[in-house]
């Protein structure tokens, strides 16, 4: 895969300051960009994507330098966050400073990040200023790890998409609030809960329930495809499988691991044998939800994976993604 050139990295910022919107790669997921001080520009992602007016968007950034514009009340262990993680799949939840209202959903708190790929620092160092950008995707639907993905889903409503191949996580970033007295896990990713508390040197509240901070990621139902999905144990998921494919409804079976390779002959069942390490899970579980949607299964299931923090983030994305 060739890096976009700088001459179309320029074109790609100019297009920004014009308003227009650009899909460009980060470590995570692909992300639908708008210059993020353009309240014009950045009602163009909701309207592409269908996404509420309340559903916040991440800022993001070249450099922590510019932070002092976009939020205000720095902490240090804000810094320490940034200093240690930055450039890299975490989102810190801040008190707004600049962030227009359009970006964080009405909020007085906007999510900052800086991220980890070539292509999208390129990018925010040509353009100079924030990118608010969530998913590259519809709404709620499986978000994109490759820029094939982006087409298929948005179309023309992007005025240009930069290539930057696979995305190397493939899960959205963790999502950390600093905004209260004590930091807050709003949404799990690669970086893991036991990282940030030794990094912060103090315990940060996991519960449930988030108050009154809306982020992006939280809804019960994400990340669905268009398929039926279901998570299941092994036991109930093979309980499950067999029950479907006694009714003749075409399956597919997402395994972890090869251990269980051995199938029962059935064409109304395909087997899939995803990796049994939780970041080389996390890099594929997009693009292979995506290929099995399109596939015309009548459903698709998937083995749950250990319920442990290496896990947390595969967890929670299968989760909401089979939540309907």
């Amino acid at each position: 895969m060739q890096e976009p050139s700088s001459s179309l990295i320029n074109t790609a910022a100019e297009l920004l300051r014009n308003g227009g919107l650009v899909a460009f790669p980060t470590e995570t997921v692909y992300g639908l960009g708008a210059n993020a001080s353009d309240p014009v520009a950045v009602r163009r992602i909701f309207a592409a994507k269908g996404r509420p007016a309340d559903h916040p968007l991440i800022v993001h950034l070249h450099s922590p330098e510019n932070l002092d514009f976009w939020a205000k009340d720095m902490t240090a262990s804000a810094w320490r966050l940034a200093e240690h993680f930055w450039p890299g799949p975490l989102t810190l939840i801040l008190k707004r400073r600049n962030a227009p209202l359009t970006v964080t959903g009405g909020q007085e708190t906007v999510g900052i990040r800086i991220p980890d790929h070539p292509v999208a620092l390129a990018l925010l160092k040509a353009f100079d200023g924030g990118i608010a950008a969530p998913s590259a995707n519809r709404f709620g639907r499986v978000s994109p790890t490759r820029a094939k993905h982006v087409r298929a889903e948005l179309g023309d409503r992007v005025d240009l998409i930069l290539e930057g191949g696979p995305c190397r996580v493939g899960v959205e970033s963790t999502i950390l609030s600093l905004v209260n007295d004590q930091p807050r896990l709003l949404r799990p990713g690669s970086i893991s809960l036991s990282a940030l508390q030794q990094v912060l040197g103090t315990e940060i509240i996991t519960s449930a329930s988030v108050g009154d901070i809306r982020a992006p990621g939280l809804l019960k139902s994400h990340y669905t495809p268009e398929t039926r999905f279901e998570v299941h144990p092994i036991h109930d998921l093979k309980r499950r499988r067999d029950e479907l494919a006694g009714s003749g409804i075409r399956t597919a079976v997402m395994f972890i691991g090869a251990e269980h390779r051995e199938q029962p002959e059935n064409p109304a069942l395909t087997p899939c044998f995803m990796p049994d390490t939780p970041a080389e899970y996390a890099r594929k579980l997009y693009a292979v939800l995506r290929l099995l949607d399109r596939a015309e299964f009548g459903v698709l299931l998937a083995e749950s994976p250990p319920d442990t923090e290496a896990w947390q983030a595969v967890n929670d994305r299968l989760k909401r993604a089979s939540c309907r």
